[in-house]
């Protein structure tokens, strides 16, 4: 029986997870000599890369002085929070990442409810205390505190802390000894998880927590085996969380080492590997033993709280980016998305147009983003919140709110959020005058916060938001203040006339752009749309001027990302996103259209 230690790494996003699984590679000696990797090295898909952040569960395993430790890296986006839940029923330990400056966050008081709902024992790093504002001593009170108030038991209360830089590869029991290496986190990692339960002689149960697809053998279960062993081609039973029995042979077993998979032969209780063979395998399915089925308790992953509509892009610049165009096309790669994101869900509800359900705005712009990297071209109607009637009352997802703001600029965010329908739980100060506000709010108050959010405290407040529970609903929320800029007809922009058009608001686009009817150009300083002609140029004649022409300077435009440009629409607005451009337009597009249907709706 080879000695293992299951770990997950938990944490608020950009806390620095991925940089300590790095760290822990490293110092392992798990990477050899000559091979080759980069910072972050777990963070393998592009937009994790290029945004920090990680975005899907993520195993490794080292070995040090004969133990064998899986470590999972886990996303600290609350958007991604199904994931963190099932990742913790996999492991017997924990690693608690803190900043020691930012502290206790909302995914952090998500995170370690779930975990001490399971009865694990923590492991706390306090990180980045080389930040020159970093305060650990308040930030492991703030944990104590945070671990009494969410009930934890006298044992999960007795954590061990370490304090880390783990960028710089330091980790230290205590602030006054000298820097040191990893070496105290693995030797904690050994000494306080405990060994995993369960017995290789007993029959085979191994439960899935993460599906990974591959082109040549299908869907892939990452799974734990908490009893039993398994080899290579054996026949087995899947027991499905409906109660559904479906018998399967494993073609392929696969270890894991550092950042390589590899073909393995046998692997018995305790270990975490991955099988391929079984196409209806699902999160939540238990492997078992063909001759004696046992399941094990099905998972519960949360439900979805956003809905958006992705539809085939039918404005008059269709097909001319992208390559997959086709609702075939669309429905194909929605469906593999599916195939191994359990948090999502698909409805088709109308000849190319399919419903997608997600947990945040993040987790639908990051499908969007690697959709449009792979050459497709679709449109995106606004973010809408999922409403549900539970014991005969309306109810709506409401969100736990978290902002960092600088002090003098509190009020006119406090002020904005209270005519969102948020309700203040407390306000902090921070330190270098900056205080933390917390609210109970909404989600659907959120859509289209973000940016209005930035503006108001000068790009420096900083906000995150978790999930809290379906409440009654709220009534009516405010939204966009301001109106649209609307070009009146289709061609290439002209200098002159944006120049003239600048004056009327923010820019969306710059000097020859590709606009057509009904595509909006820009944002309106008032709160009525305004119709404009982006394509006029300056009427020729053969009368000289009198003096030289006024000079044509123009702002440069506001540069709309898919976030930014998904929260600033309304209603009756659609995003068209192609492999080249965002572009932000009405769903009608010509203005009797508008008028016609805006008549129609109710007052």
């Amino acid at each position: 029986m080879q000695k293992i230690r299951n770990i997950a790494v938990i944490a608020h996003v950009d806390h620095g997870k991925t940089t300590l699984v790095d760290g822990l590679l490293e110092q392992s000696g798990t990477f050899g000599d000559h091979e080759q990797h980069d910072e972050r090295a777990m963070d393998s898909n592009d937009i994790e890369k290029e945004r920090g952040i990680t975005i899907l569960s993520k195993n490794t395993a080292i070995r040090y002085n004969g133990y064998k430790i899986n470590i999972i890296d886990t996303p600290g986006h609350a958007d991604f929070g199904g994931e963190v839940e099932r990742v913790l029923k996999m492991v017997d330990g924990v690693l608690v990442l803190v900043d020691a400056y930012e502290g206790v966050m909302p995914q952090t008081k998500f995170v370690v409810k779930k975990m001490l709902a399971l009865g694990i024992k923590p492991i706390v790093v306090i990180n980045k205390i080389d930040k020159p504002s970093a305060e650990p001593d308040r930030v492991v009170d703030e944990m104590f505190d945070l671990f009494d108030h969410m009930g934890a038991t006298d044992d999960q209360q007795d954590f061990p802390v370490i304090y880390a830089a783990a960028r710089d590869g330091i980790a230290k029991m205590d602030m006054s000894d000298p820097d040191g290496d990893f070496t105290c986190i693995f030797d904690a990692i050994i000494n306080d998880v405990p060994e995993p339960l369960g017995d290789a002689a007993n029959s085979l149960q191994a439960q899935v927590f993460t599906l990974d697809y591959d082109n040549y053998v299908g869907k892939i279960g990452i799974s734990r085996i908490f009893n039993g062993t398994v080899n290579k081609g054996d026949n087995i039973m899947l027991a499905k969380a409906n109660g559904e029995m479906v018998k399967g042979k494993i073609s392929k077993l696969i270890g894991f080492l550092g950042l390589n998979r590899m073909e393995i032969e046998q692997a018995e209780a305790g270990d975490i590997v991955a099988f391929a063979g079984m196409e209806t395998v699902n999160v939540g399915d238990t492997v078992a033993d063909i001759n004696n089925p046992v399941a094990l308790d099905p998972m519960h992953v949360e439900e979805p709280t956003l809905t958006v509509v992705f539809a085939v892009n039918d404005s008059p610049l269709a097909g001319q980016e992208g390559k997959h165009v086709t609702s075939n096309k669309l429905r194909e790669r929605l469906e593999f998305e599916m195939n191994t994101n359990v948090a999502m869900k698909l409805e088709v509800v109308g000849e190319g147009k399919f419903k997608v359900s997600g947990r945040g705005e993040l987790q639908i712009t990051v499908l969007a983003e690697n959709m449009r990297r792979e050459d497709f071209e679709f449109s995106i109607s606004r973010p809408e919140v999922i409403v549900k009637e539970i014991e005969g009352v309306k109810c709506e997802p409401f969100e736990h709110l978290v902002i960092d703001v600088p002090e003098d600029l509190s009020g006119g965010v406090i002020e904005r959020l209270g005519k969102r329908k948020a309700e203040m739980k407390s306000m902090l100060p921070m330190g270098q005058g900056f205080q933390r506000i917390e609210f109970e709010i909404p989600a659907r108050a959120l859509i289209g916060f973000r940016g209005q959010f930035l503006t108001d405290t000068k790009g420096e407040g900083v906000m995150n938001h978790s999930f809290i529970e379906f409440r009654p609903y709220s009534g009516g929320v405010e939204s966009r203040s301001y109106g649209a800029l609307v070009s009146m007809t289709a061609g290439s922009t002209l200098a002159f006339s944006l120049f003239g058009i600048q004056n009327r608001g923010t820019l969306y686009i710059g000097v020859q752009t590709e606009v057509y009817e009904g595509m909006i150009v820009g944002e309106h300083s008032r709160d009525n749309d305004l119709v404009v002609n982006p394509i006029k140029g300056k009427a020729q004649s053969n009368v000289r001027s009198s003096g030289a022409d006024e000079a044509i300077k123009l702002i440069p435009p506001r540069d709309m990302s898919l976030e930014r440009a998904l929260e600033w629409i309304e209603d009756d607005e659609i995003l068209e996103i192609t492999p080249k451009s965002i572009r932000i337009r009405k769903k009608f597009l010509t203005e009797a259209e508008r008028k016609r249907h805006s008549r129609k709706q109710p007052k």
